[in-house]
């Protein structure tokens, strides 16, 4: 048995790739074995806690195997696309909490009795994160993905590139571009830019 698990040891990705799509679990798990601590380590650097970055990295395998046949080589690296499907199930987890937490703070401010100017405070910080969330949902696609990746998930401008398989100069462009159009959002309504 080690033998044939040793043989795998020897394949490049887009091979075991291809022995995966034909269920063959063997390849899945040296793909595992391969990404799975960089997958980890994204997952934890995201979540911040153990155990959700290890239930993030289980989902995002499980997505992987279920979606093997739709990796594209000429799209980038296997494990560029591993670590933007844990990325992006990350991105979904955090967004899905972050819901959850702003519904229960709500409720919870309610419910307590606070001074009037802590309720100000507090409106007022809701009023410039719906603010911020309505300037990010104007960005195109592509110029979002940079800042989420840059200002949400940490990452420098040449791991950005390395992840999304793009020259680091399309990185930094974009990533100006999403700045620029951001501060003209806040200026054009006469608000100044939070920060």
């Amino acid at each position: 048995m080690e033998r044939g698990r040793n043989r795998y040891l020897l394949l490049a990705d887009e091979d075991l790739m291809s022995l995966a799509g034909g269920n063959d679990s063997a390849a899945f798990a040296a793909l595992y074995d391969r990404h799975g601590r960089a997958a980890y380590s994204l997952a934890y650097r995201m979540m911040g806690e153990r155990q959700a970055a290890e239930d993030l990295v289980q989902e995002a395998f499980l997505a992987v195997w279920r979606g093997v046949r739709s990796y594209r080589a000429e799209r980038g690296s296997v494990r560029t696309w591993v670590l933007s499907i844990v990325h992006n199930r990350g991105i979904d987890q955090l967004r899905s909490s972050s819901s959850r937490r702003r519904t229960q703070d709500r409720v919870e401010a309610v419910a307590q009795t606070s001074q009037p100017s802590e309720a100000f405070t507090e409106a007022w910080r809701n009023s410039q994160r719906e603010q911020v969330r309505q300037a990010l949902s104007s960005l195109p696609p592509e110029q979002l993905k940079v800042l989420e990746l840059a200002y949400f998930s940490g990452y420098t401008h040449t791991e950005i590139a390395e992840l999304l398989g793009l020259p680091l100069g399309t990185v930094k462009g974009r990533m100006r571009l999403g700045l620029k159009k951001i501060r003209e959002y806040f200026d054009s309504r006469g608000m100044a830019v939070p920060g």
